[in-house]
């Protein structure tokens, strides 16, 4: 496929798509929702040093607004694609014992944050979080503001995803009145063969009446997630899904490479790896998307995600206010990130935390009077300065290496020396340019920003045996 511009329909400047260049460079590599990422969160990091970690910012007299995740682990039915953790039951009587847990460790976590406790966004992931009835929506979303100050809904970002099998035109217009005021449909592909094959039948009418519904309640962004290279997917079945998506007129769309990974998800090994397409026809799929949706007037955000360009993340970006965080791109950079549930991981002050990963030990540590925080980690200066380096290529595709001296007692030349010498080599390949004061990365690396973001990653490279990332970890960066 040779190489070809994209550019959006008000000539927004977007990618440049380069297959051959793409196939040369595509390995395992982070997502870098984080940095340091998951993967290297110790058990050595508990629940004490979460209290010494807020006890901190409370001594500082921390005034940021507040960011709040909710993990709903519930789904009916499985999907063969999902990476999520999540617990597959028709039990619902689950969910209700969950809920007391959940709010057990609302209040805990309220407690620790009184009179710093505004939260500017929140967002429902899972699992599924409309497995809850409506009833238990409306008792948790109550039991949050009773903890929490939130922000007026005009200020507020209160997000929740949603399965469209699971809801009504007026389950969606109850949503809208608890306080959600954006939504996000998983849709994957409107294709019936690709649905039969991953576990996940949705009528396309069924979709479409939620997004109108979703509009006639008011929400202020609506956004769909999609996924490519999923079995039985060809250019011909994706393409036809992304018209029906343009038709619908989302303000956001998320456009996912699917990972085959077995050997960590069992879920997948339902899949038939024969029906799974090539490696040539998985990036004829990204093309396909990346050129309909710009010449539909999207703005390429970055990674696997396009907005509207003026959708509050097209803007924050070019207003060079876009952050990263573990529910993907966010306009609130400031906020201290407190998630509640079961294997949740929140981002307070300089540390990471993740909640037990099982509904057992996750139940276990809130009996004994304790947020049920099992691992994490505390960044050192190396790991924030890496942090700040990564979030900016990620969210900005340009780095001003002046503005890092600013920030940290370094000079960017000597301390990052090494690092310099792999990006010219990654500059001659045309992904980005270096001067005296600015890394900016070009249209045709974008695609290929992990691949830039990896040369900072010091756990990635510290050691000889890291110097490539380890396969069974990571997904492919493309």
């Amino acid at each position: 496929m040779a190489a070809s511009t994209l550019s959006n329909a008000s000539r927004i400047p977007s990618v440049e798509f380069d297959a051959a260049l793409i196939k040369k460079l595509d390995k395992m590599g982070p997502r870098y929702t984080s940095y340091p990422t998951a993967d290297r969160f110790s058990e050595s990091f508990g629940y004490g040093d979460y209290l010494q970690t807020v006890a901190g910012l409370r001594a500082r007299g921390s005034g940021h607004p507040m960011s709040l995740y909710v993990h709903i682990p519930f789904c009916e039915n499985i999907c063969y694609y999902c990476a999520c953790n999540k617990v597959i039951t028709k039990d619902r009587s689950k969910a209700a014992i969950y809920l007391d847990y959940l709010k057990r460790e609302i209040e805990m976590q309220s407690n620790l944050f009184t009179g710093m406790n505004q939260v500017e966004q929140l967002h429902f992931g899972g699992g599924t979080p409309t497995y809850l009835s409506d009833s238990q929506m409306a008792e948790l979303m109550d039991h949050i503001r009773r903890c929490f100050r939130l922000a007026p809904d005009d200020m507020g970002e209160y997000s929740i995803e949603v399965d469209p099998r699971t809801v009504t035109p007026e389950r969606i217009e109850s949503l809208r009145s608890q306080g959600f005021n954006r939504i996000s449909l998983g849709v994957q592909d409107f294709d019936p063969e690709v649905q039969k094959a991953v576990n996940r039948v949705q009528p396309e009418a069924q979709t479409l009446g939620v997004i109108r519904a979703a509009r006639q309640a008011g929400f202020r962004s609506i956004s769909v997630d999609l996924i490519y290279g999923l079995p039985k997917q060809n250019v011909i079945t994706m393409s036809q899904t992304i018209s029906k998506v343009i038709a619908a007129d989302p303000d956001r769309i998320a456009i996912y490479n699917y990972a085959h990974m077995p050997h960590l998800f069992k879920p997948q090994r339902r899949i038939d790896e024969a029906d799974l397409p090539s490696a040539d026809a998985k990036l004829d799929m990204m093309f396909l998307c990346i050129k309909r949706l710009t010449d539909a007037g999207y703005v390429y955000i970055g990674m696997d995600h396009f907005a509207k360009p003026d959708d509050e993340l097209a803007v924050a970006q070019r207003q060079g206010r876009l952050h990263r965080n573990f529910q993907g791109y966010s306009t609130h950079a400031e906020s201290d990130l407190v998630s509640v549930g079961v294997s949740a991981i929140g981002s307070v002050g300089a540390t990471y935390s993740q909640n037990a990963k099982t509904l057992d030990a996750y139940y276990e540590r809130l009996d004994r009077g304790e947020l049920p925080i099992t691992r994490g980690t505390k960044l050192n200066m190396d790991d924030a300065m890496r942090r700040l380096i990564i979030q900016m290529l990620m969210c900005n595709f340009e780095l001003s290496m002046s503005s890092i001296e600013l920030s940290y007692p370094v000079t960017f030349s000597t301390y990052f020396a090494n690092e310099l010498e792999r990006l010219r080599e990654l500059g001659a390949e045309g992904l980005l340019t270096i001067d005296d004061d600015w890394l900016s990365v070009t249209m045709k690396g974008r695609l290929l920003i992990r691949n830039i973001c990896m040369v900072f990653d010091r756990y990635l490279n510290s050691m000889p045996h890291l110097s490539q990332p380890q396969p069974l970890r990571y997904s492919k960066t493309i």
